[in-house]
């Protein structure tokens, strides 16, 4: 916006924080419905995903999807969701970030002045349920006829774990673009993936999460193909040193992510009300570079050994399954089983 609208913002948004009106609250609950709908229960990709993170965690709240459970939806209530608003959209939980052609000695009086008279109430609690080490492989398929589908995830710490930038650094290893050893390995040189890839921080990193590797094959090829190929590059990273250039090709992109990133106004502002809001010192941000830097060839190898494991892996799948092939009524997911049931016999 430009600098002299900065007023105007400040009080809009303090009477959105202070004094919300849900306007059409119902109408928009329906929209979030369809939203539902078109993207997790007529989505195949949106199933597997949900299926997915319910059984890769057992109790943290990263099992339960974002935009809820249908029965959920249908019956929050918009004084529900009032209390929701009073309960997190406090002061105490809120950092403001102001950049551009302004003055501090203006602009820290304007915001007291808006934001300063909605009471500060009481900062959230945290989260205390901690999701407890998996110690077997779980499983999901989902069986119809749609594109088959490979997705794996291991248990990872939260990003402030001290090897954060680790993570960082296997992911930019596996997928940042076509030098990458995913797509270079499944994509191009054995041609039996459209498309593969590795994330850290799945579903999200605020608590301990999942570093992800999936891959879509091509026609011909199967799911069970697509784990048979990921396992031999994670394998590669557990027994093998990464290369020099794959080191410092990481360590100039991250350093130039972050870097771009902060080129302007609304990027610095973005980033400075992240790292206040996650570690409490905006300052953070600057030494995300010494971090990155002291990453080591060694440093990947243990992390890799660490949780590449097989008791720390979930994995998922979309197997194709003609129409005709399905028996009337019968059901596209199979139950979860873990290693051991496997081994037992009791995998369905």
């Amino acid at each position: 916006m430009p600098s002299n609208r900065l007023e105007l913002w400040a009080y809009m948004e303090s009477g959105r924080i202070g004094h919300p009106v849900a306007r059409e609250f119902y109408k928009e609950r329906d929209v979030v419905q369809e939203e539902r709908r078109m993207r997790i229960d007529s989505d195949p990709d949106g199933r597997l995903e949900e299926q997915f993170l319910a059984t890769a965690f057992i109790a943290q709240h990263y099992r339960v999807p974002t935009v809820g459970w249908e029965s959920d939806i249908s019956q929050v209530t918009a004084t529900e969701a009032d209390a929701f608003h009073k309960k997190y959209y406090v002061p105490a939980n809120i950092v403001i970030a102001v950049v551009g052609d302004v003055k501090a000695s203006e602009a820290m009086p304007m915001l007291e002045r808006y934001f300063a008279p909605i009471p500060a109430g009481p900062k959230p609690e945290p989260m205390t349920t901690v999701e407890p080490p998996q110690v077997a492989e779980k499983f999901v398929t989902i069986r119809e006829a749609t594109q088959p589908f490979y997705i794996e995830g291991y248990h990872r710490p939260d990003y402030r774990d001290p090897d954060d930038a680790v993570y960082d650094a296997i992911s930019d290893i596996f997928s940042n673009g076509r030098t990458a050893r995913l797509y270079r390995s499944l994509v191009r040189d054995q041609a039996i993936a459209a498309e593969a890839q590795g994330f850290s921080g799945f579903p999200g990193d605020k608590y301990p999460g999942l570093f992800a590797v999936y891959a879509v094959p091509l026609p011909g090829h199967t799911p069970d193909e697509m784990r048979a190929a990921i396992h031999k590059e994670l394998d590669r990273l557990k027994n093998e040193d990464i290369s020099d250039e794959e080191l410092a090709r990481f360590k100039t992109r991250a350093r130039a992510d972050l870097l771009r990133g902060l080129a302007n106004n609304e990027g610095l502002a973005r980033q400075l009300a992240e790292y206040q809001t996650q570690f409490g010192d905006w300052r953070e941000l600057f030494r995300q570079l010494d971090k990155i830097d002291a990453v080591s060839k060694a440093d990947v190898r243990r992390v890799a050994n660490k949780i590449f494991t097989d008791s720390n892996r979930t994995s998922a799948r979309i197997e194709f399954v003609a129409p005709q092939q399905r028996a009337p009524g019968a059901a596209t997911l199979t139950q979860p089983a873990t290693q051991s049931e496997q081994n037992a016999g009791g995998a369905k």
